[in-house]
């Protein structure tokens, strides 16, 4: 471990109780829950903390050290205990967050620049922690200086829209934090229905549906659930990927914060399908009420009868545990995912083997994100034809779509796939003040950005890859003629540089030079495209070789970037 300049590498009494109350047992998979108890009590991570760590877990100290120097919540350089974390990514760019971080660093907040913070449809926004013994986060927007002060989180609500409201329905009403209210409106009665049918069945139906993952990959989820089920080895893990970290998207935090009890009645219904006894939801560090809201969930339902050792009295066992990310795009890729919660450095594991034959600590593993679990429920209840009748033949049911930047009403809407962007985008009240549109980006970061005449595209897989665009995770994000796209492009590029996880050279250099060409006065052209072919060929995971898509598609269908070549 390298020296951090403290005269003792002993623990402090406060270091060793907040260690000694999440390290119960010397297990690795430990690490990153003990890492943030040390976090959150004392702000950030000393020398005589992490080996005190080493001691309890048995986990090597420059192991240690690597873990807790890959995750940008965490610091082993004193921090003051209360801190600012503001986002500048493109979604709050454009609603004024350079000015926000001005005033607020003026004002004497200690500010960290933040990526997206999943409140694009509220921009500008922060985060803002406080550690000590009582520690507590909060998410404000949209912030002003006076919100962060007096820790306002300003009452702003999500705004719901959409034209067939299925997995929305509880979102808007109801009680997130009762049990009771959740079951009173049809919760549970699909997991009851699943034991009905029995595990064979729920999959067939699920595979029926044709349901695609709703992540960015689109893979088939009734295969993955049906592949899990039939792998050799014990225990069966299911993971729900709740590290929404795509910028622009929020739509799993929307679930998570409104409806925690469908989320884990969903997961219950996929470990059945698939034979899982233990389930793991990580959650990205950035959504403390998320992750307080799923807590209380699961305790509830835990204490309900519907998670343990016989869930139901149907002899059926699972339960879940949360597992808090601590700012690191990559682990939203399932394989460093499941890096991260082992204990390990968030970074990606080549292929094969696939999660679904060796996962999570080395067993067969589903994994799905947060949107893809919550359809199963209707899956079961009305079967996986009427499922399949809605959206298209090769896009079934519908779909959450994340709409910011320049429209009229930013929020969250639900449509059957097919509706057309163009559609879409008047439900969200069109381009705010009556502006022309210039660009829209689809799909986030690692997605494409399309211009007006893409307006009547429906909103497809197959539509979009036949645009050369994406859906990815769900973000529709509308730039008007006001914005420079050229500032857009260069803030994407430098939020690949910093998430690379650094671990294969083509992302880990490709990244940085993709970079660096664009903050030239003049762009060489054949250089970038070179740089997009590296990564896109020879990356091992789906950062590095994504990370050029939204800036050729800028250029490409816009022409937003200079054409002469760099002397």
């Amino acid at each position: 471990m390298p020296d951090l300049h403290f005269t003792s590498a002993t623990a402090s009494p406060e270091e060793r109780s907040a260690v000694d109350a999440v390290a119960a047992r010397a297990e690795r998979h430990l690490l990153l829950p003990t890492l943030h108890a040390l976090n959150d009590r004392v702000g950030w991570l000393s020398e005589g903390a992490l080996n005190y760590v080493c001691e309890r877990l048995n986990v090597p100290p420059a192991e240690a050290y690597g873990v807790a120097t890959f995750y940008a919540m965490f610091s082993t350089k004193p921090r003051p205990p209360q801190l600012v974390h503001a986002c500048d990514d493109i979604g709050c760019r454009n609603a004024g967050a350079e000015q926000l971080i001005g005033a607020l660093e003026t004002s004497g907040a200690h500010v960290l620049r933040s990526p997206c913070l999943g409140l694009c449809n509220r921009a500008p926004a922060v985060l803002t922690t406080n550690a000590g013994p009582e520690p507590g986060a909060m998410q404000i927007a949209p912030a002003t200086p006076d919100a962060v002060r007096r820790q306002n989180p300003s009452g702003a609500n999500d705004t719901i829209g959409g034209s067939m409201i299925r997995l929305l329905q509880r979102v808007t009403s109801g009680d997130p934090e009762s049990l009771d209210d959740y079951r009173s409106r049809g919760g549970y009665e699909a997991l009851k229905r699943a034991f009905e049918l029995g595990s064979a069945r729920v999959i067939e139906e699920a595979t029926a549906s044709n349901l695609l993952g709703r992540g960015g990959a689109a893979f088939p989820a009734g295969k993955k659930m049906e592949a899990v089920a039939a792998a050799a080895g014990r225990p069966h893990y299911l993971v729900c990927n709740a590290d929404e970290s795509e910028p622009g998207t929020f739509k799993d935090r929307v679930l998570m914060e409104r409806d925690p009890f469908a989320v884990v009645e969903s997961m219950t219904i996929a470990a059945f399908a698939a034979g899982c006894e233990r389930g793991f939801i990580y959650v990205r560090g950035e959504y403390p009420l998320a992750a307080q809201r799923l807590r209380h969930a699961i305790d509830a339902c835990r204490n309900g009868g519907w998670l343990g050792d016989d869930v139901a009295g149907t002899g059926f066992s699972f339960d879940v545990e949360i597992r808090r990310g601590a700012g690191a795009y990559i682990c939203g890729e399932e394989t460093a995912l499941f890096n991260s919660i082992e204990g390990k450095r968030g970074e990606p594991r080549s292929k094969p083997p696939f999660p679904v034959h060796a996962g999570l600590f080395g067993k067969p593993t589903l994994i799905n994100n947060v949107e893809t679990l919550v359809n199963l429920p209707q899956i079961v209840l009305h079967g996986g034809a009427a499922y399949a009748a809605v959206g298209t033949a090769g896009s079934t049911g519908t779909r959450l779509f994340c709409l910011s930047g320049n429209v009229a009403r930013p929020g969250l809407y639900e449509v059957p796939h097919g509706t057309t962007l163009g559609t879409l985008l008047e439900m969200a009240g069109g381009v705010a003040e009556g502006r022309a549109l210039q660009a829209i980006l689809l799909g986030g970061a690692a997605g494409s950005f399309v211009g007006p005449d893409a307006l009547s595209m429906p909103l497809t897989f197959e539509d979009a890859r036949a645009a050369g665009a994406t859906l990815g995770s769900g973000v529709v994000m509308a730039f008007d003629d006001r914005i420079d796209l050229r500032d857009i492009v260069r803030r994407i590029a430098r939020f690949f540089r910093e998430e690379s996880c650094g671990q294969c050279v083509p992302c880990r250099v490709g990244t940085v030079r993709q970079e660096e060409a664009l903050e030239r006065a003049g762009i060489d052209l054949a250089l970038l495209n070179d740089i997009a072919r590296a990564m896109r060929d020879a990356s091992i995971c789906g950062l590095g070789q994504t990370a050029a898509n939204a800036i050729a598609s800028a250029n490409g269908i816009l022409r937003v970037l200079p054409t002469e070549a760099v002397p």
